[in-house]
């Protein structure tokens, strides 16, 4: 979870690319990633709700 201060919430590819970085290292070591949340002050963003992850 991180914010935006821009106040968007959408993921930027960066968000995208680390998370799926993240959940590829982590998988070896038996630890799952469930979601990554994205919040500004607009709202938040789940990449699992978006079907990114």
């Amino acid at each position: 979870m991180h914010n935006h201060p821009s106040g968007d919430p959408s993921p930027s590819q960066a968000d995208i690319q680390m998370t799926k970085a993240i959940i590829d290292i982590a998988k070896p070591l038996g630890i799952a990633v469930h979601d990554h949340i994205i919040v500004g002050k607009n709202g938040h963003a789940s990449l699992r709700g978006l079907r990114l992850i």
